[in-house]
């Protein structure tokens, strides 16, 4: 593939990462895929991929000023928690081997499929309702749990954090969504310092995903007001699935 297509692709790969970042939380579900099939290895496509990711939160927050208002001090206290997760993420994947990280991610994918079809399902509190101090101390731990796994692979973080923050809030789905988002980003920025001193980042393929995930990361909120949640799940599940099943066929053959 010649330099100029390769670029092309790879924003197009970025721009549907971005969408499904803020639609559906599975961003990695297309960025790291996309990484592999230019000849990235695993370990390395994701932290390149991490590179690019967090222009999905630059994105996303330009696009849902509207939703977040009144919610930044929510939107810091939270991110402290999945911010030092995401550096212990880090951590664990420098430590272990390429090899491993290739046999987990088959897992996490999977994961992600499964997770993707049950967030939004659980509430913990409604108007005039909040959640019990015991909840709330689980909730954070969860969101510790979430940054950890962010930092380590990604796929689906934001959805355990789109669960996680449904529980311990009262907002609607839009306010929720536009938090996680950049949360999310918050989590991929930490990783991204420590991988530019600690790995190796393809930059010549994190800089057009990067471009395409903010195109699509901008545009997915006002999608995402239009398009029916639920069947917006059930294709990203079944995806992961497909996903999933081909990566462990790879990794155990």
């Amino acid at each position: 593939m010649s330099p100029f297509f390769l670029f092309i692709y790879l924003i197009f790969g970025g721009i549907l990462g971005g969408l499904l970042s803020t639609i559906a939380s599975m961003a990695s579900l297309a960025t790291y895929p996309v990484l592999l099939s230019v000849g990235i290895p695993p370990v390395y496509a994701n932290t390149t991929n991490d590179a690019a990711l967090i222009w999905t939160g630059v994105g996303s927050t330009a696009a849902s000023l509207k939703e977040l208002k009144g919610h930044w001090k929510q939107v810091s206290f939270y991110s402290i928690f999945t911010i030092i997760g995401s550096a212990l993420g880090c951590m664990l994947l420098i430590q272990f081997p390429g090899k491993i990280f290739e046999k987990i991610v088959p897992f996490c994918i999977a994961f992600s499929g499964l997770m993707i079809l049950f967030s939004g399902e659980i509430h913990l509190c409604n108007e005039s309702d909040h959640p019990n101090r015991l909840v709330q101390a689980l909730s954070l731990l969860c969101l510790l749990i979430a940054g950890a796994y962010a930092g380590y692979f990604g796929a689906a973080s934001g959805v355990l954090m789109l669960v996680i923050l449904n529980a311990i809030s009262d907002d609607d789905f839009l306010t929720v969504n536009a938090m996680k988002n950049i949360i999310g980003a918050l989590s991929n920025l930490v990783a991204l310092i420590i991988y530019m001193f600690t790995e190796k980042i393809y930059w010549n393929a994190a800089i057009p995903l990067a471009i395409g995930a903010l195109i699509g990361s901008y545009f997915g909120p006002r999608i995402m007001r239009h398009i029916p949640v639920k069947i917006i799940r059930l294709g990203i599940a079944i995806l992961a699935l497909i996903q999933a099943t081909y990566f462990a066929y790879t990794a155990y053959k």
